[in-house]
């Protein structure tokens, strides 16, 4: 493209005239005529109006000349309307096709608009002349506007990418493409000249003036603007050449990189060059030249140089192929000067020039070296060398060396070098391809030469644009491999070009709201990509051509032929369709099909050199050449890219210039294209790839800009344009394609104005007046034009059309107004016609007047009197005055008849306004009851309008779903096309297979031709063999020999095959074993070097976590202080109270009974300790049952001898550690006993909420059921305590459970010792508790003594007298019942605990047996063992001191957390039962008249459940005995599979009768078979029983649901009956403190009346204000009170709730502790199978040793196997040793419970005299009290009469309510015990049911087991059938072979049975396997070689066992 400026108008070359396109005419013409486009031959397209329609055919009119023709339908393509000519960017068009796409480019082209914008792209068509439109003006327009502001440019693309460098700090990068002479290099040039421009540096910022006709710059510019600028001349003058198409022709592609600092000024660049067409340089097609260079170096150098350089004419050169071909317009010769100048410019030095100027000579002297042939021998050689010593001369070579290297050159062979002759073609080869790598590396260093001087290091880049000018894709007749690569690389740019479309139609769909399922256009290129470049299954075209080129005997013909098996069924592959196809194979890209011919490409991709020669380069004398040759210069500077026509013969490269750059790499060395040959070389392809995948990272990296150029013509002329030219290329640039995508969504987007504007005429009264919002408007007008909604979207500033829908509103806007124009031109028209007619009317009678007037005047001009009259008339004056007068009465009538008619019609107006005022009241009353309608209408359309908008987001929902039904419908299709994909794949690894089979059968018709030749030898040696005869016999006697121990060695080989197999699986999983013992050797082994590091920083966790203990102790502190600070509040408010005294007795009162409580607890607490002596005696006795129980056996007493060794080490160790562990311990339980009260706290507040609700129900009550609730209140201290401890009870031994559990886990022979951990743990924290609530009642006590007087004290000896007999004998019985319970939950521990410990004891038994089993195999380790012991017991003492305490709690509490989820599923059901019987208790609470009734029904039910327990228990006894049979059976089971295993292992070391064997395994597996069905019924039937005893454990749940709550109403009937005691103990109570009060009052008087009476004086209005004030207080504090009786009302229901709440607890820890002991006894059973599992290991060990002592090569592997086998025997002592530690432990925490007690102890001393400290603050109190209460004396008798009855019936209340609540204590004691019994029971059958279950799933686990064996054993049996026949096939062969062998042919033998062994196996066995030929087994050392017949069938067996093992 040439341009230059012109005085023409630029701006006619830019901008587009409107007028024109505007026309009203063209749009009515459009509109007539139905234009559409139809194909032609001539035009592509042309235009037609539609005539008629005939089918599928039309008839059609062509616009040009009227001929009509019949079309299809299908090739008719719409045309857009004329609103759409000359658009800027085509993407705006309505029909986007071909037709509309190539008129647009025409018009725009005949009109001088070269340039078009197509979506993302920008089309250029070369103009071939010059335009004005590239001026530094026009740039200073471009420049700083938007892309849509302005006409279309290449400027407006770069100014578009600076500014979005600038603003988003994004990289950039403009693509240009296209043919060869399409403009790709002028438009790049463009866009380095504006860039440059727009963002020189500062000090070429004032005057910039960039030339009009070329890019040359003045001397103003920046530096470096300027060298960027004159980059490009070196570079064209190099690389560039002309071609037919194009006279400047770039012959490489090029990525060049401006780098621009922060505030957009250019800072450097960097030019990265892509596969230079380096063929050019050697041969030229016709009519074409090579490189520039060599003409400009011809034409231009001067006589001094040309001699310098050895110059000839250009005839001369053979290289030269057409001579010297002038370019039209060019001088050679100048543009020499201008590279010379620019070189200077960019800072070559004179010798660099030089030296280049010398390579290029060179390179031209390469082709004038000629070789002849030698008469007798292909050998070439030199006759004259006149021409190689002027090459030697410039690349400073030695001659001699130089023709050696050619001629003769060393080939390494084996590891020697060998002189090898080359023949003439060979050498022309060599020399051509040695100028081509010359010219090739000079150019690289050129590049890398200009990069250098256009680095600016002191300058750091922020960001870069790059501007990418290579090939565009290229369809011939028959394409090369350079095509292959240059559709590759426009595949990869057209899918960026895909992608980023799609990201930008993306964004503007998301920014303007509008709902489109997105479709990533990128992935429809992705076959075609993998189909290239995909590495394997299967391998793409690359892939294939690098395989083939490591094959030596590989051609294109094999290659087309293995690309075709391959990839013959891939969607974008076609196989040729005849055989007289030229092309080998066709591709179907995106542009088109293309055909392919692959002559040559194998030497293309491998692009041999001849060593020698460049050894000698890189020795070279002249520096500048071994520089270009030198081993680190391919690092830099070559690319992988072709933008060439012609052929490709490049070395391999490994990396692309510049894209190092990209991530912070900067190298300046060179080297050797050479340098992977040597071992691996790599190949074109390879490195092709490599390089583009790193440009497209780079690409991908930045922000695009698409530039697509278009060549109009191939004959170079202005203003003519191919149309089918260039429809092929905007096929092949990929805007068709980029049209595809538009069209998918909507490509048509009007903003709301503007559509209103235009298309409102056809919906002409859907927008009302007034204003309206655009998007409502275009909304109405959408509805009113009936669109489908999916040809539209409405978004937030514009809406969006699909392709054709603005065509057709256009053609409808069209009638429209053609409707319009005709209505308004007839009205017109009318109208005219219409006022002619009447003119011409008023013209006619005008005339008649006329001539009338005329004919009298004609008639009276004549006559004589006339003339007089009209003479005397004017003169007459009476006849005026009377035609006056006359006048006058006339205008007087008139006048007269105008009033008349006016007052008439003011009397209708008068009239008519009356009516109009009726009118006026009739429409207001209308109004108002239509407003009234309306406003009733308005509140209809209201909820109308409600009922829509939910009917909507109904529709919404269910719009959704159906959408999301639709996305799970895309993904099962994705997850189809992924198994179609799957499936694919494994059909081309199945071709694969066949490949590599037809490649194997090739191979094995080359050795049977060696094998032909060996049988040839054969024939010759088997005449010596005759004379080996005698030897024979000899030999047979040996053979015999040989055979009988060939055959043990089988069957050897065969057990040791098997053994191996199993072996391996255990091998596997020991070294798995081995590798995380060595880890965590390893690790011990860091932590023991980091441990004391560790123990302090695990000591200073510890001190922290202490001080956060202190903290929480010392908040606990504050919050108790806070606490009794509160209750000392309420006790002084209390003080004022008139009733203070009656209260103070009843207070009294509970006082007592709560230090009696207090006294029955520490007596309780003795009694424990003496319980737990009482435990640990019955321990020691369980002991001795156990040992006399295990007596019976010598092995029991053993164990229990060291058991008690055991024990009493470990007793001594607890004793040792008690000491260390007490505070940790007391820390633990502090914590354990704050969190139990803050989720009592948290369990208490959701009751509460739970009794808010319920609240308002109870306030509907009666005041009976209101005064009963507030006698209950009075229980709640008793009953909070109760429930708490119950709480607490469950809560410990749930968390005693888990801690167990987790023990258990880790520690299985430690549960005994955890249990009675956990039970001590239980009455510690019952003491604790205890000891809490004690402390609390002392607080109370204290504060409420403190209200007493001094004479209470009396009154408390005399009844504390009474009462403590009373309390005694309660405390007596409470004592006997929980010293009951304790006994019998301490019976139900003890059978825990005796089943625990005998699992214990068989755990123990086994591993003890395991241990004395293994002995015999440690004694080597057991030094080794002891060291690590030693190491590992220190750290685990270490880390279980430190860390044991802290941790283990929190790992089992999440993990029992996760079992304890898993476990509630299963009770879900009872859950069920729970939440009913929980109901049914709610009504019985409501309903307590029908309590006798339910009490007996469900006694009832008790006796009934009582029987049918009787009755599970028999048929759980007779369920036992049945499991004991099954048991039993199993046993014999295991026995007769041990017969079966002996059976098969004799079957396996017999061969000869293996026969009779199969029918005997025949019969007992038949036998076997019918066991397992007899075992299977049996099965059934014990499931069936199961589940009958399941249900019956429902029914005895729900039973015991119903007795717990008859139990609970007994127990509230004996509360009411103890509280009647109580009554009756506080009648007596207050007699005796009436007596006190009144002997009070008498002393009182007596005593202090002076003193007190003389204060009183001085005091007493201060005591009467105080009174009053003291008296409303006593009002509030009553009221305070009343609220406190409702709260404790509310407190009480929410204690029967979680008392409720703590049975359900109770249950469910129930059934964990029974699932838990299953799980105990299901590892039990796992434990035994590993036992037998180890057994049977160590048996067949012990099989192995033996065969071990045999066999010297198994011996290593075995050795192996037994040190893993030891390591995990080490392992398992030190898992043991590890939980006696863990028994040590837990024995210290024994000894610290016993400790705790008497810490205990002394706590409660303590607290004993805290009691009598705040007795003594009582007493002071009281004191004070006593002053008071005289000063209130005289106000009580006031405020007595008001709340005496009160009080007194309060207090009689009050008393019932005690007694009641002692009736209910003693009820609820006895319901209790029952309801243990009853739960004892139910333990005990849960516990039957338990172990059935567990049994029947071990024997579901025996018979799956069973079943397994069986598998196994029938796979076994097959395959021993089938060893057998391989066996006597192999027997038969090798018999046959060994009569035929002798000593003499054994090696000849070898290599013959080698051959074969591969042949056979590269069938059905894989490549890798078929590798060995014989196998040898090694027999005490000597070794016996095996046929290959024997060997294949020993393979195949392996084969076959490996994937039955498998299974």
């Amino acid at each position: 493209m040439a341009q230059r400026s012109g005085l023409e108008d630029p701006e006619r070359y830019l901008f587009v005239d409107r007028a024109v396109i505007y026309n009203p005419a063209t749009q009515a013409d459009w509109t007539a005529k139905k234009l559409v486009w139809i194909p032609s031959e001539r035009h592509g397209f042309e235009a037609a109006s539609i005539k008629e329609e005939r089918g599928d055919e039309v008839m059609v009119e062509l616009a040009e000349n009227g001929k009509k023709a019949m079309v299809n339908k299908d090739d008719i393509q719409k045309m857009n309307p004329p609103k759409f000519s000359k658009v800027e960017d085509m993407a705006e068009l309505t029909c986007l096709n071909e037709a509309s796409v190539l008129h647009n480019l025409k018009d725009r082209y005949y009109s001088g608009l070269i340039y078009t914008y197509s979506g993302l792209f920008c089309v250029v068509i070369n103009p071939y002349k010059n335009l004005p439109i590239y001026s530094e003006n026009i740039i200073e327009m471009y420049r700083g506007k938007k892309r849509h502001e302005m006409p279309p440019h290449i400027y407006a693309i770069s100014e578009s990418a600076y500014r979005c460098m600038l603003q988003d700090r994004e990289d950039q990068s403009i693509l240009c493409t296209g043919e060869s002479g399409a403009g790709k290099t002028e438009n790049t040039k463009k866009v380095i000249q504006y860039l440059a421009h727009v963002a020189s540096s500062h000090k070429g910022r004032k005057d910039h003036n960039i030339p009009q006709e070329s890019p040359k710059p003045v001397k103003h510019q920046g530096e470096l603007e300027r060298q960027l600028l004159q980059a490009n001349p070196i570079l064209e003058s190099f690389g560039n050449a002309k071609t037919v198409k194009n006279d400047n022709s770039s012959r490489f592609g090029k990525f060049i990189r401006i780098n621009f600092d922060v505030t957009g000024y250019i800072v450097g660049a960097n030019i990265e060059t892509y596969l230079l067409e380096k063929s050019r340089a050697v041969r030229q097609a016709k009519d074409e030249r090579t490189f520039h260079i060599f003409y400009q170096l011809l034409s231009g150098a001067g006589e001094h140089l040309k001699s310098d350089l050895l110059l000839e004419g250009f005839n001369n050169y053979r290289f030269l192929s057409n001579g010297y071909i002038p370019i039209p317009g060019q001088q050679d010769k100048d543009n020499f000067q201008e590279t010379m100048e620019a070189m200077h410019i960019m800072g070559f030095s004179h010798e660099e020039i030089l030296s280049m100027l010398k390579v290029v000579s060179s390179v031209l002297q390469f082709g004038n070296i000629s070789f002849k042939k030698e008469r007798n021998t292909d050998q070439a050689s030199m006759p004259e060398n006149t021409v190689a010593q002027k090459l030697c001369h410039l690349l400073g070579m030695n001659v001699m060396e130089f023709t050696r290297a050619i001629l003769t050159p060393r080939i390494k062979v084996g590891r020697d070098y060998v002189q090898k002759a080359q023949t003439k073609e060979q050498a022309d080869f060599a020399v051509e391809a040695l100028a081509k790598a010359t010219y090739e590396r000079l150019f690289r260093w050129l590049v890398h030469r200009i990069n250098k001087a256009l680095d600016r290091t002191k300058r750091q880049g922020a960001s870069f644009i790059g501007i990418l000018d290579i090939a565009g894709f290229e369809i011939f007749e028959l394409n090369s491999f350079e095509q292959l690569c240059i559709n590759y690389t426009n595949e990869k740019l057209q899918q960026l070009f895909n992608h980023t479309m799609f990201i930008l139609e993306q964004e503007e769909y998301q920014r303007e709201g509008i709902e489109w399922n997105f479709i990533d256009f990128g992935l429809d290129l992705q076959p075609c990509i993998d189909l290239i470049e995909r590495p394997a299954n299967p391998p793409g075209v690359l892939a294939l051509l690098d395989e083939e080129c490591w094959f030596p005997k590989a051609t294109d013909k094999t290659f087309v032929e293995k690309l075709v098996q391959e990839q013959g069924s891939h969607s974008k592959f076609q196989k040729p369709r005849q055989l007289k196809d030229k092309a080998d194979f066709c591709i179907i890209h995106y542009a088109g099909k293309v055909d392919y011919k692959a002559d040559e490409w194998l030497m293309k991709n491998m692009d041999p050199l001849n060593d020698n020669v460049a050894t000698l380069l890189h020795q070279s004398s002249d520096r500048f050449v071994a520089e270009l040759w030198k081993d680190e210069i391919q690092n830099i500077q070559r690319a992988s890219f072709y933008d060439s026509v012609s052929g490709l013969h490049e070395p391999p490269v490994d990396r692309i210039v510049g894209l190092d750059q990209v991530t912070g790499m900067t190298e300046t060395a060179f080297g050797s294209a050479y340098k992977t040959k040597k071992g691996m070389f790599r190949t074109v392809g390879q490195l092709y790839k490599e390089s583009l995948t790193k440009l497209m990272a780079t690409l991908r990296n930045t922000n695009p800009n698409f530039v697509r150029c278009i060549i109009p013509n191939h004959e170079k002329r202005a203003g003519k344009l191919d149309p089918h030219l260039v429809l092929d290329q905007l096929r092949c640039n990929g805007v068709l394609e980029g049209i595809r995508i538009c069209r998918q969504g909507f490509p048509n987007r009007i903003v709301f104005q503007e559509f209103r504007q235009r298309y409102e005429i056809l919906t002409p009264n859907a927008i009302p007046k007034g204003f309206m919002d655009g998007k409502q408007a275009c909304e109405r007008m959408i509805r009113a034009l009936e669109l489908d909604p999916n040809l539209y979207r409405i978004g937030q500033s514009k809406i969006f059309f699909r392709a054709g829908v603005l065509a057709h509103l256009e053609e409808e806007r069209d009638l429209k107004i053609t409707d319009i124009i005709i209505f308004f031109q007839a009205v017109c028209r009318g109208y005219l016609a219409r006022k002619a007619f009447a003119k011409k009317q008023q013209q006619l009678s005008a005339l008649k007047v006329l001539q009338r007037n005329c004919a009298a005047y004609l008639k009276l001009r004549h006559w004589q009197w006339w003339r007089v009259f009209t003479k005397v008339k004017p003169l007459l004056q009476v006849t005026r005055q009377e035609e006056e007068l006359q006048a006058k009465d006339e205008e007087l009538l008139k006048v007269k008849e105008k009033q008349t008619k006016v007052e008439g019609e003011l009397e209708e107006m008068e009239r008519k306004h009356q009516q109009l005022l009726e009118e006026k009241n009739i429409l207001a009353e209308q109004l108002q009851a239509e407003t009234e309608l309306f406003a009733e209408a308005e509140e209809m359309r209201a909820r109308l309008a409600a009922k829509k908008q939910e009917l909507e987001e109904i529709l919404h929902d269910l719009e959704s779903r159906v959408e999301e039904e639709e996305e799970r419908n895309q993904i099962l299709q994705n997850e189809k096309k992924k198994m179609q994909a799957h499936i694919q794949d494994l059909e081309e690894q199945l071709d694969e297979e066949e490949g590599a089979r037809q490649k194997l059968q090739l191979e094995k018709v080359t050795a049977e031709a060696k094998i032909k030749k060996m049988e040839e030898e054969i024939l010759l040696l088997e005449d010596q063999n005759s004379k080996f005869t005698k030897e024979k016999k000899l030999m047979e006697d040996r053979i015999a020999e040989c055979s009988s121990q060939l055959a043990e060695e089988e069957e050897k080989a065969k057990n040791l095959a098997k053994i191996r197999n199993k072996q391996e699986v255990m091998i596997s999983d020991l070294e798995e074993r081995l590798k995380k013992e060595e880890k965590t050797r390893q690790e011990l082994e860091k932590a023991k070097r980091k441990l004391d590091g560790e123990t302090t920083d695990l000591q200073d966790q510890i001190a922290e976590l202490q001080a956060q203990i202190d903290e929480l102790k010392i908040q606990l502190a504050k919050k108790e202080e806070e606490l009794q600070g509160a209750l000392a509040r309420g006790d002084d408010e209390t003080l004022h109270k008139n009733n203070a005294l009656k209260v103070v007795r009843e207070l009294q009162a509970q006082i007592a009974e709560l230090q009696e409580d207090f006294e029955s607890e520490k007596a309780s607490r003795n009694k424990a300790e003496k319980q737990k002596r009482d435990l640990s005696e019955e321990l020691e006795a369980l002991k001795t049952e156990l040992e006399d129980t295990l007596d019976t056996t010598a092995a029991q007493q053993e164990l229990r001898t060291k058991r008690e060794q055991e024990v009493a080490e470990l007793k001594k160790a607890l004793e040792e550690e008690t000491k260390n562990h007490e505070v940790q311990i007391q820390d633990m339980r502090q914590r354990h006993a704050s969190a139990l009260e803050e989720l009592s706290e948290q369990l208490e507040q959701a009751k509460r909420f739970k009794a808010n609700l319920e609240k308002n129900k109870q306030g509907l009550e009666t005041d009976n059921k209101e005064l009963a609730c507030e006698v209950k209140v009075l229980q709640q201290v008793k009953a909070e305590s109760e429930h708490k401890r119950k709480k607490l009870d469950a809560q410990v031994q749930e968390l005693h459970a888990k801690v167990s559990e987790g023990d258990r886990l880790r520690v299985e022979l430690a549960e005994k010792a955890n249990k009675l951990q956990n039970e001590l743990d239980n009455v510690s924290t019952l003491l604790e508790e205890a000891e809490k609530k004690g402390i609390k009642f002392a607080k109370d006590a204290s504060s409420l003594e403190s209200q007493l007087q001094d004479t209470q004290e009396l009154l408390q000896e005399e009844t504390r007298q009474k009462l403590n007999l009373s309390s005694r004998i309660r405390q007596l019985e409470e004592e006997k019942n929980s010293l009951q319970e304790q006994q019998e939950e301490e019976e139900e521990a003890r059978k825990n605990l005796e089943k625990q410990v005998l699992a214990l004891q068989s755990q123990l038994t086994d591993t003890k047996k395991k241990v004395d089993d293994d002995l015999g195999t440690i004694e080597s380790l057991e030094e080794a063992k002891k060291k690590l012991l030693k190491d590992v017991e220190a750290l685990s003492q270490r880390l279980e001191e430190k860390a044991l305490a802290y941790d283990k709690l929190e790992k089992t509490k999440n993990r029992l957390q996760q079992e304890l989820d898993d476990l509630m599923v299963d009770l879900d059901h009872q859950r069920q039962i729970v939440s009913n019987l929980e109901k049914k208790q709610k009504k019985f609470d409501q309903l307590l008249a029908e309590e006798k009734n339910i009490s007996a029904r469900y006694a009832e039910e008790r006796d009934r459940a009582e029987a049918e327990a009787r009755e599970k228990e028999t048929k759980a006894l007779s369920l036992a005995r049945a499991l004991e049979e099954a048991l039993e059976a199993k046993e014999e089971f295991e026995r007769q599979n041990k017969q079966l295993r002996a059976d098969m292992e004799d079957l396996m070391s017999s061969k000869d009768d293996v026969g009779k064997n199969v029918h005997e395994l025949e019969k007992s597996k038949r036998a076997l078979e019918q066991q397992v069905e007899e075992m299977r019924t049996q099965l059934e039937e014990l499931e069936d029983e199961l589940q009958a005893t399941e249900d019956a454990k429902l029914r005895l749940e729900v039973n015991m649901q119903a007795m717990r709550a008859q139990f609970e109403r007994d127990l509230q009937t004996r509360d009411e009956q103890n509280e009647e005691k109580k009554r009756l103990l506080i009648k007596q109570v207050r007699e005796l403190e009436a007596e006190l009060e009144d002997e009070r009052k008498q002393r009182a008087l007596a005593v202090a009346s002076k003193k007190k009476m003389e204060i009183d004086l001085k005091d007493l209005e201060a005591q009467i204000e105080a009174a009053n004030k003291a008296r409303d207080e006593v009002i509030k504090q009553l009221r305070k009170l009343q609220a406190q009786m409702k709260d404790y009302q509310r407190e009480l229901e929410e204690a029967r709730a979680s008392r409720d709440e703590i049975f359900a607890q109770s249950k469910e820890s129930e059934k964990k502790l029974k699932s838990l002991e299953a799980e105990i006894l299901q590892l039990q059973e796992e434990l035994a199978s590993s036992e037998r599992a180890r057994r049977h290991a160590e048996q067949e060990r012990d099989e192995l040793a033996d065969e071990i002592a045999n066999s010297a090569s198994g011996k290593s592997a075995l050795l192996d196997e037994k040190r893993r086998l030891e390591a995990r025997i080490a392992q398992l002592e030190e898992e043991l040793e590890e939980e006696q530690s863990n028994m040590e432990l837990l024995n210290d925490r024994f000894r610290k419970t016993t400790l705790q007690v008497d810490t205990l102890n002394a706590e409660l001393a303590a607290e004993r005299s805290a009691a009598q400290k705040s007795d003594n603050a009582r007493q002071q109190l009281e004191r004070q009290n006593k002053e008071l209460k005289a000063k209130l004396q005289e106000l009580e008798g006031a405020v007595k009469s008001k709340f005496k009855a009160t009080i007194s019936a309060l207090e009689a209340k009050i008393g019932q309510l005690e007694e009641q609540l002692e009736q209910e204590a003693k009820e609820r004691a006895a319901a209790n015990k029952l309801v243990r019994r009853t739960e004892k029971k139910l333990k005990e059958i849960f516990m039957q049911v338990e172990d059935e279950r567990r049994h029947a799933d071990q024997y579901k686990e025996q018979m799956e087991k069973a079943n397994a064996r069986m598998k196994q054993l029938k796979r076994q049996l097959e395959e021993a059938e089938e060893e057998a026949t391989r066996a006597n096939a192999s027997r038969r062969k090798l018999q046959r072979e060994l009569d035929d062998a002798t000593e003499a042919n054994e090696g000849l033998s070898r290599e013959v049975s080698t051959l074969k062994n591969r042949l056979r196996r590269g069938g059905p066995i894989s490549f890798s396997s078929s590798r060995s030929g014989r196998r040898q087994l090694h027999i005490e050392g000597a070794s016996l070689e095996l046929s290959d017949d024997d060997t294949e069938s020993k393979t195949s067996d392996v084969n076959e066992t490996q994937p039955a093992q498998s299974e």
